[in-house]
């Protein structure tokens, strides 16, 4: 029997093989709960799944959705969001995730660039409202295109169809006229009316090796997010990989608190379908819930970021909660805190942590350490790539060219998992490869050996001391240790006569103000004399953005602050 070519098939196939095995765990609010919650929770079988898949699949095509054509999924993190992404491949349409976070530019950005005949959108999510956004985002856009046929006549914009999902407990109903953007509103059903598969009147898509399947924002730190697009051949062999080097296997919860909006959890959770595992879905983060979920659950693999579990070791340690069934863990170290945080599950809980690697244009996970590599590597980015087709190497980011062994220099990366168009590019997407066609990724990394490579750090943040490149984190995870530092960062910035200086922001532990000399001089006792900070600066609260895989700090901010004199609250 030859294997499914796309994931609408994939889903036909889990189901005719094992139609209650379970796919996602749904959580519900309280007053959603209803006779077969389990703790607050209800188990998706890949059957109930099909199911949904085929409802939204038909809905799309009673609206003139097919093939080539663009579905934007501005949800949080339900089953239902799964499901748009399975009936988009069954009709050959591609996805475009929506982070609930975004703004009214960044919204307008979206619709700009990706063109959606769709826009399912969440009514009643935390208060938020996503109509108003929807409503002035698309307006701003109408305006500029206007501007914008003034100047070079072109094709004009056209507002998408709103698909509107009552999110689960939602406290009213949508009134479905206020959501006309333009090209009318439908009412998405809450719940499946059937599952019976074969009620369905959609004809399913032909395969085409070359058809787009899904894409990611980018997180750039300047100008509006590119729109990273990967074909559905590439999103279904990556996912199989993923599954396959993880070790998933019928049985296994994967505790997924990021968003399938995001590269990190689609690239996860999309694993853990692949490998007979369920998805343990956690739309808004609250540790404690995700605590109670993942003990509830025997959550056996995480995937997310270090500040996520720094929040979940506390609760642990207040609570006295042991996560017996945490086998292993795959974590972006956004905040230094990974290898701490590694240790402590180790001896609680004899979990295994690696590093990952991996963005909205490479997917995530397209590298990660295997469980026996030695602790002072494991821990850190990259990791050994997921699939033989999948190649890297190091160069010198001026002139391309790979750089000898043992050398640090650009990680580029080349294989079926590199974007494969930009929706709505006009050029931009060129500029991120080489002329011979490898992927710059902007990040500096060394390598080990032909299969692996470890991530230093993003090309921006490198500092040059005394003629040598300086990795951030190396000062970071000296200061991190002293027991009066909760949170350290450290950036660069040109000295009075135009040296390359550092200053380290530090965050105290709460109840403890140590003295900013002192913390040089701990410097002084490790470190080489010229990567000592020239200025530590106390801080209540490090300046984070929620971007949709994970909190970050926003580094930027802090070198704007380091090159002025330090004020109060800083």
């Amino acid at each position: 029997m030859n294997s499914p070519t796309t994931l609408f098939g994939h889903l036909k196939s889990w189901a005719e093989t094992d139609p209650q095995r379970t796919a996602l765990i749904d959580p519900l609010p309280t007053d959603a709960a209803s006779e077969g919650t389990e703790s607050g929770h209800v188990r998706i079988s890949v059957s109930d799944l099909l199911a949904r898949t085929n409802e939204f699949a038909d809905l799309l095509a009673e609206h003139g959705v097919g093939p080539n054509d663009c579905i934007a999924v501005w949800l949080p993190s339900w089953s239902d969001t799964y499901a748009w992404q399975f009936a988009a491949s069954a009709l050959g349409a591609h996805v475009i995730g929506v982070n609930t976070r975004y703004n009214v530019a960044e919204v307008g950005h979206v619709l700009t660039k990706a063109r959606p005949q769709v826009l399912v959108v969440a009514h009643g999510f935390r208060n938020l409202d996503f109509l108003a956004t929807a409503r002035k985002a698309i307006a701003e856009v109408d305006q500029e295109t206007a501007a914008q046929q003034d100047r070079s006549p072109g094709e004009p914009f056209t507002p998408p169809k709103a698909f509107v999902w009552a999110v689960p407990g939602a406290a009213s109903e949508p009134t479905i006229a206020d959501y006309d953007l333009g090209a009318g509103a439908v009412l998405v059903p809450a719940e499946s009316s059937t599952i019976d598969q074969a009620a369905t009147s959609f004809a399913a898509a032909a395969p085409e090796e070359s058809r787009l399947s899904v894409a990611f924002t980018t997180s750039g730190s300047t100008g509006m997010p590119k729109l990273a697009a990967h074909r559905e051949s590439a999103v279904i062999t990556h996912s199989q990989q993923v599954a396959s080097r993880i070790g998933f296997t019928t049985g296994d919860v994967l505790v997924e608190p990021l968003p399938y909006s995001g590269v990190f959890g689609y690239s996860a959770g999309m694993g853990a379908l692949f490998g007979g595992a369920a998805v343990l879905l956690h739309p808004v983060f609250d540790e404690q819930e995700l605590v109670r979920a993942w003990s509830t659950f025997s959550g056996s693999h995480f995937v997310g970021a270090d500040d996520m579990l720094s929040r979940v070791r506390k609760v642990c340690e207040d609570t006295g909660t042991k996560l017996e069934s945490w086998r292993w863990a795959g974590v972006a170290d956004f905040q230094g805190m990974s290898a701490d945080i590694a240790e402590w599950a180790a001896e609680q809980f004899g979990t295994r942590t690696v590093g990952v690697y991996g963005s909205s244009e490479v997917f995530a996970l397209t590298s990660f350490w295997p469980n026996d590599t030695p602790e002072e590597l494991r821990y850190s980015g990259g990791g050994r790539l997921v699939d033989p087709r999948y190649e890297y190497r190091i160069a010198d980011p001026v002139t391309d060219q790979p750089v000898s062994e043992g050398s640090e220099g650009e990680v580029q990366l080349r294989g079926p998992n590199v974007v494969d168009h930009y929706l709505g590019d006009q050029g931009e997407g060129r500029k991120n490869f080489t002329s011979d066609g490898w992927f710059q990724t902007g990040d500096l990394g060394r390598a080990h050996g032909p299969e692996a490579f470890e991530y230093v750090c993003r090309m921006g943040d490198v500092i040059r001391l005394r003629g040598f490149l300086v990795d951030p984190a190396e000062i970071e995870l000296h200061l991190i240790t002293h027991p009066d530092i909760e949170l350290v960062k450290v950036v660069g910035r040109s000295s009075d006569v135009g040296e390359p200086e550092v200053v380290a922001f530090v965050q105290p532990v709460p109840g403890t103000t140590p003295e900013p000399e002192d913390i040089r001089q701990y410097c002084r006792q490790q470190l080489a004399s010229f990567k000592v900070p020239t200025e530590v600066r106390l801080v209540e609260t490090m300046p984070v953005t929620a971007g949709t895989n994970g909190s970050k700090i926003k580094t930027a901010v802090l070198r704007e602050w380091a090159a002025q004199p330090a004020v109060v609250g800083q």
